[in-house]
Order: C-alpha cells, then sequence, then structure tokens
C-alpha cells in the first residue's frame, strides 16, 4: 500500500511539474495593424477644394477588391498634404495614423511618382529630425498623367543613404501598406 501511495504521490508531483513548466503565448511586442482606409488630402496652396486620394479595403485582403479613388491636380502648383490612416473593420474606428505618429522613429512613408514633376517633400520629423510623411507638400510640374505610390515602412533604416531624402532603395524595413493611385495633372 505504502508503494502504491508513494507511486501516486510522484505522479502527481510530476505531473504537476509539467504543467507548470508549459509556456504560455508569446507576447508579440509591436504586432501589425490592420489598415483598411488610407486618404491623402491634398490642399492647393493658392487656395480651392481639396482632392482626396482614397483606398477603401474593409474586408482586408481577399474578399472584395478594394476602392480606390485617384485625382485631378492643377499644373505648377503647390498642395499641402495631410496622411490618414484608419482600421475600419473595428467599433470605434481605430486611427492608425496616431500610433504611427506616436512610434514616429519607427515608421516613415515613401512616395514615388510616375507622373513627370510631381515631387513630395517631407513637412513632418520624428524627434530625430528624419522624416515621417503624415504631413507633405506636393508640387506638380507640367501636365501629365500617371501613377503615385505611396508607402509606409515600418522600423526602416531612416540612417541609411537615400532614406531622408525619400529614397526607399536602402530603408529595409517591413511594408506596413503600399497604395498606388492613378494621378492626372492639367
Amino acid at each position: 500500500m505504502t508503494h502504491k501511495l508513494l507511486s501516486g504521490l510522484a505522479f502527481v508531483a510530476i505531473l504537476s511539474i509539467m504543467t507548470s513548466c508549459e509556456k504560455e503565448d508569446p507576447e508579440i511586442p509591436n504586432e501589425e495593424e490592420l489598415i483598411t482606409t488610407l486618404t491623402y488630402t491634398l490642399t492647393p496652396e493658392a487656395g480651392g477644394d481639396a482632392i482626396v486620394l482614397s483606398f477603401k479595403d474593409l474586408d482586408g485582403d481577399g474578399g472584395n477588391a478594394p476602392i480606390l479613388t485617384g485625382g485631378v491636380l492643377t499644373a505648377n502648383q503647390g498642395y499641402m498634404g495631410t496622411l490618414n490612416l484608419l482600421n475600419e473593420s473595428v467599433t470605434p474606428t481605430e486611427s492608425i495614423s496616431a500610433e504611427v505618429k506616436e512610434e514616429d522613429d519607427e515608421h516613415q512613408f515613401f512616395f514615388q511618382s510616375s507622373v513627370a514633376g510631381v515631387e513630395v517633400i517631407y513637412t513632418d520629423m520624428d524627434a530625430d529630425g528624419n522624416p515621417l510623411g503624415l504631413s507633405t507638400t506636393l508640387k506638380t510640374g507640367d501636365a501629365g498623367s500617371g501613377d503615385l505610390t505611396i508607402i509606409l515602412r515600418h522600423l526602416p533604416i531612416k540612417t541609411a543613404t537615400g532614406v531622408s531624402d525619400g529614397d526607399i532603395t536602402n530603408a529595409k524595413g517591413e511594408t506596413d501598406i503600399e497604395v498606388t493611385f492613378s494621378l492626372e495633372v492639367q
């Protein structure tokens, strides 16, 4: 009987040790947020109505195609640009822009245009003086058409060659969102 009692106690002790050593699910320190909506509002410096380039994909990857709205800009004009990112799949809607601004040292937007003469200039910086891109100035040249691609990188190497000038070539990091808009300059 003593042998059975000791065997039973040993079994309980081993089981107890095994279950107390189980690993908990790891905590992901900066899980990627879902970005369902991106708007780039361009307000003419000379006055007039704002042009809003927008991307909306409420069901995320797969499912329904995203809704894209391009824009028509005036030739040889300056625009104040403001980017806004949202997660509209949750209630209440979550501002991803606020998170990007809070973690500005870990993010940077890049702007690539196939329209001749279109230039995007950063007007906001992170705490270290490196560009962010939530706020910009967009300048147009002569009439033309093409695309404007906006890319948000997470953990780019902001000190790499060309990155502070908006060249994504050496930035590395991970792309949080990449959207290409049709753009016409008249």
